[in-house]
């Protein structure tokens, strides 16, 4: 090669690893960071070194109707002052098969970038074994780079450092790695998901393992994302939990989560629960990541609220840890998510938004969510969440939701939008009622009455169905289905949204959360 030289081969390298390398001006006016529907981002995992605040994000490209998670690469976001809005944007800085050479592309879950002693940087990424007899083929990489874009290397070619059968075998789904490198220089790595948390401590080259993995107790509700780190001399890990309930401190809805903590005055254990940090966001899964940045703790996580998001279109958002000192040891106030400015509401002839729901099926069963009724969004393919529903094994043949106001309001219309796995005339699973009807109570005669004069009620699920009858004033309205029957079984019925309409539109307004309305029947 001449001097001065450059292969063609190479030129391209260099010119394709420069936009990751510049990175592109981000100007965040609030949460979530990337918030115009461009780049989604999600699972982050924050990182400090000197005076920037680097987020290592997945990225999410699902088409809007596909409930999947497509993710084939990963890109990081930085500032060296978070509250000022600008960050700098790095995208694609790493594949799972350009930079593993046993994985297979796609798949680029949650991964930590952790900085060791020698100065270098670790990207601890869950991805996919190509071939192999492993029942899950998850598995656990270690890439090593000179700087957190990049490029990256694989630090152990012989293969991941956790699967299914190494260290030792097991039968989890190995994802979502933290590692946490602590002050004496020793390294611990966690992980795990479905309500399987493993942990093990790594030598101090970050990449061999020591020891026997450990499975951890003590974080009650864990399902998945656990993040290690420390503060004065106390452990903390987070991670995201599901317990559902109807009395629930997390989550009344299993799909949905919140993130716990649990602490220790070790960095293996034994591990002691002590609440609820985050309640559950737009997205369905959540995901931690905390750090201290120039004297202040930040929780980095994910929503469904950039533009065209859902569940699996999320976007990284950041906040304020606070901590009550008071207490040993200190416990982490409620994180209180912010959002980017809003536009004022337009007025709307919904007054549903104002009203509490209630059903006849309470408690609901824990795949559903009664405020997915009049929590104004429909999607194209939900999930059990999105949506409230009575598929719980035996279906009664009928059954109804209600809207409770604080104070009466007049109306003359419904809309509602069911949803149906099931077709019309089926006896199992989820189909459209075989009939339905409205009725307000009537608080002179204190009973329920049907509307006057309803133009009809629509049973085809996927688009509203809409129903218009005589003005009423009351302060609750009920929907009564009949399910669809077959062979002496019922299926169940499923709505995603429920409207009711006032005679003219005026501005939303919505109850506080948690709001006790008395019933009216």
């Amino acid at each position: 090669m001449k001097p001065g030289l450059i292969p063609a081969a190479c030129l391209l390298a260099l010119s394709a690893a420069a936009p990751a390398q510049r990175g592109t001006p981000v100007v965040s006016k609030g949460n979530p960071i990337l918030s115009d529907g461009r780049y989604y981002s999600t699972d982050p995992a924050p990182l400090v070194d000197g005076d920037t605040l680097w987020i290592l994000a997945g990225r999410d490209e699902a088409p809007a109707d596909v409930n999947d998670f497509i993710m084939k690469e990963w890109q990081l976001l930085s500032t060296t002052d978070p509250a000022s809005g600008k960050w700098t944007h790095h995208p694609a800085i790493a594949r799972p098969e350009a930079v593993f050479e046993w994985a297979e592309p796609g798949r680029a879950y949650a991964g930590q970038i952790v900085k060791g002693a020698n100065g270098k940087f670790y990207l601890y990424a869950p991805v996919l074994e190509r071939g192999g007899a492993a029942k899950d083929r998850f598995a656990i990489g270690v890439a090593v780079a000179d700087t957190p874009v990049g490029p990256w290397t694989d630090a152990h070619p012989a293969g991941p450092i956790v699967s299914q059968r190494t260290p030792q075998p097991n039968d989890i789904q190995n994802i979502d790695p933290s590692v946490l490198v602590d002050d004496d220089g020793r390294v611990y790595l966690y992980w795990g998901t479905f309500g399987q948390m493993r942990a093990i401590e790594l030598e101090r080259d970050m990449v061999t393992t020591r020891g026997t993995q450990k499975r951890i107790d003590g974080v009650d509700g864990f399902f998945e994302a656990p993040w290690l780190m420390k503060r004065n001399g106390t452990y903390y890990l987070l991670y995201a939990a599901n317990n559902a309930g109807p009395d629930s401190a997390c989550t009344p809805a299993v799909y949905h989560a919140c993130i716990a903590y649990s602490t220790a005055t070790s960095p293996m254990g034994p591990w002691t629960y002590r609440g609820v940090m985050l309640k559950p966001v737009s997205s369905t899964t959540s995901h931690p990541g905390a750090v201290a940045f120039k004297g202040k703790w930040y929780l980095a996580y994910h929503t469904a609220d950039a533009a065209g998001g859902g569940h699996f279109r999320r976007s990284v958002a950041l906040d304020r840890i606070e901590w009550d000192d008071s207490v040993t040891p200190a416990r982490i106030r409620m994180v209180v998510p912010t959002r980017l400015p809003q536009p004022a509401a337009a007025a709307t002839r919904n007054v549903a938004g104002a009203a509490v729901a209630a059903a006849s099926n309470e408690p609901i069963p824990v795949q559903y969510w009664i405020r997915a009724l009049n929590d104004g969004i429909v999607k194209n393919a939900p999930l059990p969440p999105d949506m409230w529903g009575n598929w719980n094994g035996a279906m009664p043949a009928r059954s109804w939701i209600e809207y409770r106001w604080a104070k009466p309001v007049t109306i003359n219309g419904s809309r509602i939008w069911f949803h149906a796995d099931q077709p019309a005339g089926s006896g199992v699973g989820v189909a459209p009622p075989r009939g339905w009807r409205i009725e307000y109570w009537d608080s002179g005669t204190k009973a329920w009455k049907p509307m006057t004069g309803a133009s009809g009620y629509g049973t085809t699920p996927g688009a509203y169905q809409d129903t218009s009858f005589a003005p009423v004033t009351t302060r609750c309205v009920r929907a009564t289905f009949d399910a669809s029957a077959a062979n002496g079984t019922n299926a169940a019925v499923a709505v995603q949204e429920w409207q009711v309409l006032a005679p003219t539109a005026a501005r939303p307004v919505t109850p506080g959360r948690g709001s006790a309305i008395a019933p009216c029947g």
